[in-house]
């Protein structure tokens, strides 16, 4: 494996004539920090810091100390830079709901929740985007937050985890620099909620480390369609610990029963303008009209003895495990069932923790994972205003708790009784330690034997930053693989420094794909690389069919959205027949028509529209229909918002059926036929094909023609 340091000095090239032309007119431009030139590295203090990158552990893969001052006040610091919005995951919706094991999971884990197949345990589930502030829209390009609160009758389990896998860094102590690079840039306050600026990438062009996340960034599960779509992840290592006191790694994976599928990128940028609560909106509506988003969780099983059995080290929260290796057992279902009745008091206030843990579930020595136990603590004492954040109704626990924790702000608990210590005999002793126990004792860390020089050091298995990377690339469909590039060229095109441009495709890509690269630099302008930089190991896989969205649909059409244009002189049966299929499928539809007038059919009803055609547009739908109807079709055809819905249905790779003379819209906007593109007499002839076109997401066949169509 390659052992790279974290600096920039083995990633920096030559200058070019373009480089230096680059830099002069930035520096005529930029304020540099002169004050800082030539300075050391500091604390607050005024101590020198000799390791920026590394916090400070007993042995190379041991936990992180209490003692790291230097990690403490970097990350108190960055916890207190912003209130009372959250400083990350600022933008969130959330729901209440419920969670069932499937079958007790003794052999693996004590945690009642987890052993009791009859039991609802009451979740809370917040969704957000990492980098814009609450006032961001729902759909930039963005990891997405997945945190989870079980109210268990042991206390509450926080899983606090992404729509990812995997992360930006390997140790906490950068998770400051990480954000401080994701953020708006500090001069101007831009760009908002992006990260296609700058100084995100040339953090993360400096730190390789990132290039496996960053490439999930990049690909379309950044940009799902809707909460339900997506999968989540605890991205880290934990444990399970039974009865017996025996232990096994575990990793916990949500997957959505509705599939995995996500935004083309003029949608979502389209979105971010018309509608940027789209996400939440929908999340919103599907619970309150009892269409109920559920997930399995899964857990990927390790034993004890197999940690070192990879080519990479389970502790790095820069990778994966390939389910190849390990396979994901489903164990339990989570369904959302209920909104929060009052945003503020609910989802705002909610405070989440990785440390929130009940027996039987306990940590493993992840470096970014230690470190989060000590910020999320600091973070909640400065957003919700002093320690009592867990009386706040949305954080108690469900189940009776007692201890000698008193006053501070804001203060519920109203305390009976003289003693507010332990041990005490005034109060006969109470509340009183619980022994461990198989079930239900008291939480014990699990004894795992410690060994090691106290030291500041990344572990040499954690080195290789770069074959994950190269996995998830090939896993991805030729389609996905175009998305990326996309991506990469979109955000690089937004640098202004082209040395910036330089070392991520040439240092950062060219050592996951040099196609990738290649493909990147050419729309850049730039030379393309002709080798990689370092040595890349080669890994056990050479591609992980899960990890391609392509391979995670559901087959049905279950909660999916059409939208059904109609005028006057509408075939009133056609309307009828595809709502009732829609129903049984468990799909839904709203009527659209050029005004919020009723509409009258061919056989002489009404119809009440939901929306105008031009107030909801086609891509808040997944797929279009337009039913039969002489006159509707030619009102249809000669109505400008009506004439574009279609064709930028059509242009997002959308299912589209026309009936009748709705048909002749086609060939009126130049759309050339494919198996999206559906004609028929009737709703009945179409609605197979439909179902079959909605069930696939989208009709990716159509993606290179579709780029040459004006919406």
């Amino acid at each position: 494996m390659p052992t790279e340091k974290n600096t920039g000095s083995q990633l920096a090239g030559t200058d070019t004539p373009d480089r230096e032309n680059s830099n002069r007119k930035l520096e005529q431009l930029d304020e540099f920090r002169e004050d800082a030139t030539d300075e050391a590295l500091t604390t607050n203090t005024g101590t020198r810091i000799a390791d920026n990158q590394n916090s400070l552990k007993a042995g190379e893969r041991g936990p992180s100390l209490l003692e790291d001052f230097i990690l403490r006040e970097k990350i108190t610091h960055f916890d207190h830079e912003r209130i009372p919005e959250r400083i990350v995951h600022a933008r969130g919706a959330a729901a209440h709901g419920y969670f069932q094991v499937y079958e007790p999971l003794a052999e693996l884990t004590k945690a009642d929740f987890l052993n009791e197949p009859g039991k609802k345990t009451p979740v809370f589930v917040r969704f957000s985007t990492v980098q814009g502030p609450r006032g961001s829209a729902d759909t930039v390009r963005d990891v997405r937050g997945f945190a989870v609160k079980f109210y268990t009758d042991e206390g509450n389990f926080d899983l606090v985890g992404n729509n990812m896998p995997v992360f930006f860094i390997q140790d906490a102590i950068k998770f400051p620099d990480f954000v401080h690079a994701v953020k708006p840039e500090p001069h101007n306050e831009i760009p908002t909620g992006a990260s296609a600026h700058d100084t995100f990438w040339d953090f993360v062009s400096l730190v390789p480390e990132s290039a496996h996340m960053v490439l999930w960034t990049m690909s379309d599960r950044a940009i799902p369609v809707a909460y339900r779509g997506m999968q989540g992840f605890g991205v880290h290592t934990f444990r399970l610990v039974n009865a017996e006191g025996r232990s096994v790694f575990v990793k916990f994976h949500w997957r959505p029963l509705s599939g995995v599928y996500s935004l083309v990128w003029d949608e979502a940028q389209k979105l971010a303008g018309k509608d940027p609560d789209f996400q939440r909106r929908t999340l919103w509506e599907d619970i309150e009209k009892g269409d109920y988003p559920e997930w399995e969780l899964g857990l990927q099983v390790i034993p004890e003895e197999d940690e070192h059995k990879f080519d990479f080290d389970l502790l790095d929260p820069t990778k994966l495990v390939p389910e190849e290796l390990v396979p994901v057992r489903k164990v339990g279902r989570m369904v959302l069932n209920r909104n929060p009745d009052n945003f503020f008091a609910e989802t705002e206030q909610a405070a989440f923790h990785p440390g929130h843990l009940v027996p039987g579930i306990d940590f493993s020595n992840d470096p970014l994972l230690q470190g989060r136990l000590f910020s999320y603590t600091d973070t909640q004492l400065s957003r919700l205003g002093g320690p009592n954040f867990n009386e706040l109704p949305i954080n108690r626990p469900l189940c009776p708790f007692h201890n000698n924790q008193r006053d501070a702000q804001h203060r519920q608990t109203v305390n009976k009784g003289r003693a507010a210590y332990e041990p005490n005999s005034i109060d006969g002793g109470w509340p009183k330690e619980t022994p461990p126990a198989p079930r239900h004792g008291g939480f014990s860390s699990y004894p795992e034997p410690l060994s090691g020089t106290k030291l500041r050091k990344r572990a040499d298995s954690f080195a290789d930053h770069f074959s994950q990377a190269r996995l998830f690339y090939n896993s991805l469909s030729e389609t996905e693989k175009g998305h990326v590039v996309a991506a990469y060229s979109f955000e690089l095109g937004k640098v202004e420094r082209v040395h910036i441009r330089e070392r991520q495709v040439h240092e950062i890509l060219a050592n996951i794909d040099l196609d990738l690269a290649r493909q990147v630099a050419e729309n850049l302008g730039l030379t393309p690389p002709q080798a990689p930089t370092v040595q890349v190991p080669e890994g056990t896989l050479k591609a992980s069919p899960a990890l391609s969205q392509m391979n995670l649909l559901p087959g049905n059409i279950k909660s999916r959205k059409v939208a059904i244009l109609i005028a006057n002189g509408v075939q009133g049966s056609d309307v009828e027949f595809l709502q009732g299929e829609l129903a049984k499928a468990g799909a839904s539809a709203k009527l659209l028509a050029p005004s919020s007038a009723p509409v009258n059919t061919a056989e002489g009803r009404q119809l009440v529209p939901d929306a105008t055609i031009a107030g909801l547009p086609s891509i808040a739908f997944d797929a279009v229909f337009v039913p039969a109807g002489d006159s509707a079709a030619k009102t249809l055809g000669k109505d400008g918002d009506a004439l574009h819905y279609v064709l930028e249905a059509y242009k997002h790779l959308k299912a589209i059926a026309l009936c009748g003379a709705a048909g002749d819209l086609a060939s009126q906007l130049y759309l050339e036929a494919d198996e999206g593109l559906i004609s028929g007499a009737t709703a009945k002839d179409v609605v197979k094909p439909l179902f079959d076109a909605i069930a696939r997401h989208r009709v990716w066949a159509r993606e290179p023609k579709a780029k040459a169509v004006p919406a």
